[in-house]
């Protein structure tokens, strides 16, 4: 599920709208990285071990650790737009979002590595040390994940939802697109309506 670059978007959005007017965690327990983690094995790869990864709280914090930062740095990436309002007042300076990004990603030192099999292309892949802790290991490559993402085209492109309710970043995939996902599209029109018909305007 998702590519190694989508990691860090969807890193982002295990915080979101519960349904009920509040905000969900996704990763608010161990249990629920676990199943994350799972879920984007194939996006992490083998060096993390995530197909029979299982969080403990320790996990979790370094990761949570990691997701505030991206946040930070999404909310920045956004500007001048608004960041998402689950963020507001909650999050780190960017400097210090970018300290504890870049802290993460060092943890574990990665050395570039080419395979070229002799009836194939050269592939270049990475090789990670070896004997580091388990939550040094998924907290650095989440990290590098977002180093990427922020350093890409498709930063251009984020966007946080301005949906009623909604807490999500984007990435707009085509230009008339103005929220996440077409719920949110159908809650803003809901929600434009009755303000219309509450200020005893025509509908429009």
């Amino acid at each position: 599920m998702g590519s190694p670059e989508g990691l860090a978007l969807d890193l982002a959005v295990t915080i979101r709208h519960d349904g009920h007017g509040g905000v969900a965690d996704d990763l608010a327990t161990p249990d629920g990285l676990t199943l994350w983690v799972r879920a984007h094995a194939d996006a992490l790869g083998a060096d993390v071990g995530a197909d029979g990864f299982t969080a403990d709280e320790e996990v979790r914090v370094a990761v949570v650790a990691v997701r505030t930062a991206v946040r930070t740095l999404f909310a920045r990436a956004v500007r001048p737009g608004p960041p998402s309002s689950a963020d507001a007042g909650r999050l780190p300076s960017a400097g210090e979002a970018l300290e504890r990004l870049n802290a993460a990603s060092a943890r574990v030192p990665v050395s570039p590595c080419l395979d070229w099999p002799d009836e194939g292309l050269p592939v270049a892949s990475h090789h990670v040390r070896e004997g580091a802790v388990e939550s040094e290991r998924l907290a650095a490559a989440l990290a590098r994940s977002a180093i990427a993402f922020l350093a890409g085209p498709r930063r251009e492109l984020l966007r946080a939802c301005p949906a009623p309710r909604c807490v999500r970043y984007f990435v707009k995939e085509h230009a008339r697109q103005e929220w996440c996902k077409p719920s949110c599209g159908n809650r803003a029109r809901v929600a434009r309506h009755h303000a219309r018909r509450k200020e005893g305007q025509p509908p429009g």
